[in-house]
Formats: structure tokens, sequence, C-alpha cells
């Protein structure tokens, strides 16, 4: 099992290839967000003050690549001391490497670029619930779950909870009893606009002018003895509000824009 160096990951990936890597993708996405949309920032000061390891990002999910990247974007501008912004493309050249997240294995594996992608911190895991665009009903690979607590023993992780792109999708509990058994910080995210700017996978512009939103919310008040993690996993949801009281008050703002629309 790979160990941690001044050199290479806890997976024992080469840290001056993971440098390059997000640096030579930081500079081909940067437009995307600083340009033909520009991404909206908030809550980033609830990042200064965390640990360098252990920390469990949540977030909901628009598009297979793009809000990733965005992230790495804002990771990158707080470790260099910028707050709310990505205007300073230089903090690319002193990014943070130990940062990961968990994505789909059967996502990954598709296409030389997703490749690219998993070089640069990507926990692979199989869904349990779904395959191949099929629903399947397989046991948790624990080997995968070892590969998450590894990865939070060494730095950041990022999961979403959902599992899918799809709004407003139900929660797993995996995630939940993860934060059961390793106790990290938890810090919800935010995003919005995503799916408007950008196609499914993340890597097309759909629109220009878009602003797209990611807002990092205070860390999580979780009682890792008492709380269940059906309970974990409420207060994961709600945070990231995906809801169904959330989908309800989407739909409603959603209708009153267009009446606002017909009206003009």
């Amino acid at each position: 099992m790979a160990k941690k160096t001044i050199f290479t990951d806890s997976f024992g990936n080469i840290y001056f290839l993971k440098r390059f890597i997000i640096l030579v993708l930081g500079f081909i996405s940067y437009r995307r967000f600083n340009g033909f949309n520009k991404l909206k920032l908030s809550g980033t000061e609830n990042l200064v003050d965390l640990p360098s390891t252990n920390v469990l990002f949540v977030s909901n999910h628009q598009t297979y690549f793009a809000d990733v990247a965005a992230m790495y974007h804002a990771f990158c501008s707080v470790n260099n001391g910028y707050i709310d912004t990505i205007k300073n493309p230089v903090y690319l050249l002193n990014p943070k490497v130990d940062f990961y997240y968990v994505a789909a294995e059967e996502t990954m594996n598709k296409g030389i670029l997703s490749r690219i992608f998993k070089l640069a911190g990507a926990i692979t895991v199989k869904r349990t619930w779904r395959a191949e665009g099929k629903s399947v009903n397989r046991m948790v690979d624990m080997h995968e779950v070892d590969n998450i607590m590894k990865a939070l023993d060494n730095g950041w992780v990022i999961t979403f909870p959902q599992g899918t792109t799809s709004a407003f999708a139900q929660g797993r509990k995996g995630t939940a009893k993860l934060i059961k058994s390793q106790r990290p910080i938890v810090i919800p995210i935010k995003i919005n606009g995503f799916r408007r700017a950008f196609d499914k996978k993340g890597l097309k512009i759909k629109v220009t002018g878009v602003e797209p939103t990611m807002q990092f919310k205070p860390a999580l008040d979780i009682d890792y003895d008492n709380d269940s993690a059906l309970e974990i996993l409420d207060k994961i949801m709600e945070a990231i509000e995906q809801t169904p009281e959330h989908n309800v008050l989407h739909k409603y703002d959603e209708e009153l824009k267009n009446k606002n629309k017909d009206c003009e």
C-alpha cells in the first residue's frame, strides 16, 4: 500500500505530476469560470482555518466535471490567501494537492480526459444502485471505503451524497455512515447555475453570460456519538438545499420567473 511522502500522495500519485495537471487544466478552464461565465463564490472564509486533513465537503452535483473543476479553482485560490474570488489565476502555480473527490468508476474510465482528471485526485467507486444506466443492487466495496478514509487521513475530500447530477435526488446513507465512522469536519457546498452554463459532462459551454454560484457554508453541527446516520443525512440534505421542501420552493421560483418574463 502506498504511503504519503514528500514526492507522492497517499495513493502513490506523484505531486509534481498532480501540480502540472492542475496547472494545465486550471488555465484551460479558467475562462469558463472567469470569462465566458462568471463564477460567484461566497463563504470561502469558512475554509481558512480548517485543518489540513479529515475535512469532508458535501455538495449537490450538476455536471460531471465542471463542478469539481470550479472547486479546484476555489480551493487553490483560498490556499493562496484570496477570499471569494478567482480573479488572479497565479494561485494555480501553488495548488492544493492533497485534495480528493469521490467519482463514479464508470464515469472516470471513459476517455483520456476522464483519466487525466482521475490522476488529479479522483477516488473512484462503483455505484451500488446503478450501473451503465440500469438499476443494480450490489454490496459496498469496502476497499473503496478504505480509500476514502485514507484520503481523509491525508487531506480534504469532496463527495456528492446524492450520487447523481439529478436535482433533488435522494441522498445516500453511505456518506452519513462514513461521517459517523471517520468523524471529519463536514463543510456543505451549495452550487447552482452549472447545469445551465455547461453540458451534462461539464466540458462544453452551453450558454455564456451565466453566473454559476458556489456557496461554502459553516461546518455542520454533528453529534458523532448520538446522531443516527439518517439524522446526519438529513442535516446534509438540508444544508445543500436538496430536500423535498427546497424542491417545492425551487418550482415556485421558476414559475414566478416565467410569469415575470411573460409580463415583460
